[in-house]
Parts: structure tokens; C-alpha cells; sequence
């Protein structure tokens, strides 16, 4: 079940909400839980299983971890088991097909294994189990004794499958005694769901589209222009599409009493790539480097030491977001750029022109965006040469009237605006008249966009799920 469909926002959601809050406290966290389920179950009749395995599994280390804390060898061991298992039903699902197709390649036999299809989510739910069971050995948190409790953190449904990582440190004492939701912090969970809605309807999958038709074509028919269209397009669907996931993820804990912390912050206006990932996808890049990186030892050893640690960091980012080596390029890529903006040719970067160094780190984004667009090497390296005039296609003819329309246009202006932030407006607050004029028609234009949205939602079948490889 998607945020961004009609089940969900006209049955599921209103149907949670009335139910749990008409519940006694003692049994929120109980049908929260088994709405979650409900909801991973919807899409997932069968790997709802290995959700509840993952619940029993991490629930029982972590109170093993916690009882051994007086012996710190067996506590050590407890939590490599508890990891190992997390991983192994990871790889399992997601890696073993590209393992054992690479084992192939290298050896030149043919093992074969039948195909697995990966459960949604996996990825984000097994590092917030890791990081459950990380924090508990550290003492950093206390081990949760309550199977509901520690259920209910791994499969919430507003983070269960597309993020941001939760940790349990961040939530954990909303999660055993909540406080009573106010009327203020309810309406601006609607409000954030709402944005994030209209983020993922409106802008994501109109340029999606776009994105969709440009790739599909053979690199041969696709015109110099044409190319940095779908690129800048897609570009800006995966934005709007995860940061909108984010928002309702956000919008939606608002409207339950869990505030989450926020996962974006205008990542396309940073002027180097260590700024970018301090504004994308916040909890991932925050968990690899508190969960990895610093464990790695971060920056303490020598300088090739932290560019080693660096590199195996982003290759594991690669390799988190998908089973193909075009992540790992892509993971790797990023991780090279990082490195040079840590030698002299960084403190070169940081004296340029501010436009230039803008652009440095966009133009840096959308040539990864390519290798994690296309599913081969070869098929973003013919890409690559396209966008940047090395093949010979500027004279087959293209008609772009098939590509943009008036929408497109107008989606594609305001994608590009509203990836920037806002000017600050704190001035208007010196006129009275001016807060409630303003609150009166936020409330008019937000209740037109999820209509909209809604009916949108009803009449367009293209709405894709772009988080099923991770």
C-alpha cells in the first residue's frame, strides 16, 4: 500500500486515525502495530512473515545484549550474532541473485538459484533493527522489554517502507509514553502530509514521466538537449519523490505524537558534495556515519586512512540503495568527489565564484543520477556520451511537443523553484491582519491541493514506487 493512493488516504488512514483515537492509552501501541502489519501485509501478504521474524529476532537480542552488560566478551558476541541474522536476511533477499551472478562472471560456471523477490523495505527496517541493537550494547538506550514496543519501532507504517531510518534512541520514549496529541501538532501533520502528497502527485510523477520517456528511448534517437531534459527531470522526480515520502512520513508521525526527524534539507542548493549529503537523505548518511564511518575511525588515522574509510563508506551507500554495480559506481563516484574536496584542489573549490561552486556540485549530481538511473555500465556511459555531444545523434529527429506540454513546463518551473528555499517573510509578522489571512488561506489552498491530488490520484494510472530496488 502506497501514501500516494486513493486506499490508503480514503479508507486506511481515516479508519487508523478514528480508531486509535478513540483507544484507551494502554492500547494504542497494540493496534498501531497491527495496522502496520496490516499495511506492510497489503502489498506483502507472505514477507509480512519476515517482518514478524525480524520483530521476534531483534527483540530477543537486544534483551540478551542488554543482560550480558557485565560481560562485555559474550555481550560482543551477542551482538554479532544479532547482526549477522539481520544481514543474512538482507542479502538473502536482496543480493544473493547479483552474488551469485558476479561468482559467475568471475568464474566462468553457472551456478544457479531461483528468482527471489525482494520485500519492501527491507533495507530501511534492517538498519533501524541494527541500529536498535548497536545502541543497546553502547548503552546508549536501554533494551526495550516489550514485544509491542520494539514491533511497533521496526514496523510503524508511516517509515516502514521508503524511511527516513528512525533510530530508537530518537523515539524510543515517545514510543512507551507518548504525550497527548495537541490540536496544533494534528493539523500540521495534515499539513505536512498533505505537501509531501502534492510534491509526489503533482511534480514527482509529472516529470517522472518525462524522465520515464526520455530513458526508454534508444541512446541513438536521443538529442544532446534531449538528454540533460530526462536527467534534470528525473533529477528532480527522485527529490520530489523521496522528500515527499518524507514529509508524509513525517506529516503522518505528527498525527500519531511521533515527531521523526527531517530528511532533507534543499540538497541542489549545495556548493560541494560533503554539503549535499549533509542535505540528502539526512538519516542515511547520518546512520553510515555513526554506524560505520566512525567506527572505520573516521578521520582520526592518517589522510589515506580517512580516504580509505571514506570509500568503503560510499560504496556501501551504493550498495545499500540496489543489487547492481551501477549503485556501487554511483556510491563511488560521490565517495571520489569527497576525497578531492579534502586535498588542495578543495580549498580551490571553496575560493571559487559561490554560482560556480553551485554548479560544480549540481552538474557532479546529475552525471551520478545517470548511473543510478540505468540498469548497466555501458547503458549510462552511452548515456553520458549523449548528454555530453561524444555521439553523433543531434540530427535524428527529435519532437519535444511529445515530451512537453504546458504542465510538464509549468512542473518543471516550479520543481526548480521550489528545490531552492524560500526568502525569509518573518516581516509580514509586523502587520496583525496578517496571520490569520494568511492561516485562512493556507487552509483553502491546502484543502484544494489534496482534493486535487486526490483526483489526480483517481484519473492518472502512472504513479510509480521508485523505492522497490532498495
Amino acid at each position: 500500500m502506497l501514501f500516494s493512493s486513493i486506499i490508503f488516504i480514503l479508507k486506511f488512514l481515516p479508519f487508523t486515525l478514528v480508531v486509535y483515537f478513540l483507544l484507551p492509552q494502554k492500547f494504542k501501541n497494540t493496534f498501531l502495530l497491527a495496522m502496520s502489519l496490516l499495511f506492510y501485509a497489503w502489498g506483502e501478504p507472505v514477507y509480512v512473515i519476515i517482518m514478524m521474524t525480524s520483530i521476534v529476532v531483534n527483540y530477543f537480542f537486544g534483551i540478551l545484549i542488554h543482560q550480558l552488560g557485565h560481560f562485555r566478551n559474550r555481550q560482543k558476541f551477542m551482538l554479532a550474532l544479532g547482526v549477522a541474522l539481520n544481514l543474512i536476511f538482507l542479502v538473502y533477499f536482496k543480493y544473493v541473485g547479483f552474488i551469485v551472478q558476479n561468482i559467475n562472471a568471475l568464474l566462468g560456471i553457472h551456478l544457479q538459484v531461483n528468482p527471489v523477490t525482494m520485500p519492501i523495505g527491507i533495507s530501511f527496517y534492517t538498519f533501524q533493527s541494527l541500529s536498535y541493537l548497536v545502541d543497546v550494547y553502547r548503552k546508549e538506550v536501554k533494551a526495550q522489554f516489550n514485544i509491542i514496543n520494539i514491533g511497533l519501532y521496526i514496523s510503524f507504517f508511516p517509515q516502514l517502507i521508503a524511511g527516513p531510518i528512525v533510530r530508537y534512541t530518537d523515539i524510543n520514549e515517545q514510543i512507551d509514553s507518548r504525550k497527548e496529541i495537541d490540536l496544533n501538532g494534528f493539523v500540521t501533520g495534515i499539513e505536512r502530509f498533505i505537501i509531501g502528497l502534492a510534491k509526489k502527485v503533482f511534480l514527482a510523477n509529472t516529470l517522472g514521466e518525462v524522465a520515464d520517456k526520455v530513458f526508454a528511448l534508444p541512446h541513438a534517437e536521443i538529442t544532446t538537449i534531449a538528454s540533460w531534459l530526462g536527467i534534470v527531470c528525473y533529477s528532480l522526480q527522485i527529490f520530489f519523490d523521496f522528500s515527499g515520502y518524507s514529509d508524509m512520513a513525517i506529516g503522518l508521525g505528527r498525527m500519531f505524537g511521533f515527531r521523526f526527524l527531517e530528511n532533507f534539507n534543499f540538497p541542489y542548493v549545495a556548493r560541494s558534495i560533503r554539503e549535499f549529503w549533509q542535505r540528502w537523505h539526512i538519516s542515511l548518511s547520518t546512520w553510515f556515519r555513526d554506524y560505520l564511518y566512525i567506527p572505520l575511525g573516521g578521520n582520526r588515522g592518517s589522510r589515506w586512512r580517512t580516504y580509505i574509510n571514506l570509500l568503503i563508506v560510499f560504496f556501501v551507500t551504493g550498495l545499500w540503495h540496489g543489487a547492481s554495480w551501477n549503485f556501487i559506481v554511483w556510491g563511488l563516484f560521490h565517495g571520489f568527489f569527497l576525497l578531492l574536496e579534502r586535498t588542495k584542489l578543495g580549498i580551490w573549490r571553496e575560493k571559487m565564484w559561490s554560482p560556480l561552486q553551485y554548479l560544480y556540485t549540481v552538474l557532479v549530481v546529475l552525471i551520478g543520477w545517470v548511473f543510478f538511473r540505468l540498469e548497466t555500465l555501458a547503458q549510462a556511459q552511452s548515456f553520458l556520451k549523449v548528454m555530453f555531444g561524444l555521439s553523433m545523434t543531434d540530427n535524428y529527429p527529435f519532437d519535444y511537443f511529445d515530451f512537453l506540454n504546458q504542465k510538464v513546463l509549468v512542473c518543471l518551473i516550479l520543481g526548480i523553484a521550489l528545490s531552492m528555499p524560500f526568502p525569509n517573510l518573518k516581516f509580514l509578522s509586523n502587520y496583525q491582519i496578517i496571520p490569520l489571512l494568511r492561516r485562512s488561506l493556507a487552509t483553502i489552498i491546502l484543502v484544494g491541493i489534496l482534493l486535487l491530488s486526490i483526483a489526480d490520484l483517481a484519473s492518472d494510472t502512472y504513479n510509480p514506487f521508485i523505492y522497490f530496488r532498495f
